[in-house]
């Protein structure tokens, strides 16, 4: 008889041999991957100069996304916006940044990309309402009343939610690099096709920037504040 126990543990170090292979590929061959990269920079990062250069409002601040985290990458954004309307600037006058980078880059893509390459067990990202590795973007496009906060109640922290509050994403092409290239090999794909797999899976309105780190920098540059979200 199969042991179904064994085969899910079997599967999750697998999984979690990946995680750290692409972490120590990062760390260990770097230079490599990060020059492919430039040489073959992923469509729109040619663009995040410009991106950045919405950032008018009177309040701004970036938040720095290097792994999940819970609720927080996607509740202080809102925070950020709700308190700034009770002292007196509205919404639209307020620019929030969030930029997903390291291991919060899973959170930039669709439901499919997800499921295909077990990005809730790779990232260790599980599910608010499971408790477990999540095989969605938890934060794509919730139900209404999914997320709550004591003393506020339902709260809005849907990507789609905050966007449409003005809220921006951009995401690090250096990382997608990095991780679809580790993930190709240990499943033996293809890493110029993993990678275009997850370019076509980005979810709509996230700007791909060269880097996270220089997305950071950048922000700060046109004058957020900067403000670590796990």
């Amino acid at each position: 008889m199969e042991d179904t126990n064994q085969k899910t543990t079997d599967r999750r170090n697998f999984l979690g041999t990946i995680a750290a292979s692409a972490a120590a590929f990062g760390i260990a061959t770097i230079g490599s991957p990060l020059r492919s990269a430039a040489e073959t920079a992923a469509p729109g990062a040619a663009d995040a100069d410009a991106w950045f250069n919405k950032l008018t409002g009177k309040h701004k601040m970036v938040f720095d996304v290097t792994r999940p985290h819970e609720l927080m990458p996607f509740v202080w954004p809102r925070v950020f916006l709700l308190t700034n309307q009770a002292t007196g600037t509205a919404e639209k006058d307020n620019n929030v940044v969030v930029v997903l980078r390291h291991d919060g880059i899973p959170y930039a893509f669709e439901d499919r990309i997800w499921a295909k390459y077990k990005f809730g067990e790779v990232f260790k990202a599980d599910d608010p309402q499971t408790k477990t590795a999540s095989v969605r973007n938890p934060f794509w496009k919730p139900k209404p009343g999914d997320y709550k906060v004591p003393g506020f109640g339902a709260v809005e922290i849907g990507i789609d939610q905050l966007q449409a509050s003005g809220v921006m994403f951009c995401v690090c092409d250096a990382a997608m690099t990095v991780f679809s290239t580790a993930l190709a090999q240990g499943m033996n794909l293809d890493p110029v096709e993993v990678k275009k797999d997850w370019m076509s899976g980005l979810l709509p309105g996230v700007q791909v920037v060269p880097s996270g780190v220089w997305a950071v920098g950048r922000a700060q540059e046109h004058g957020c504040a900067y403000c670590f979200a796990g």
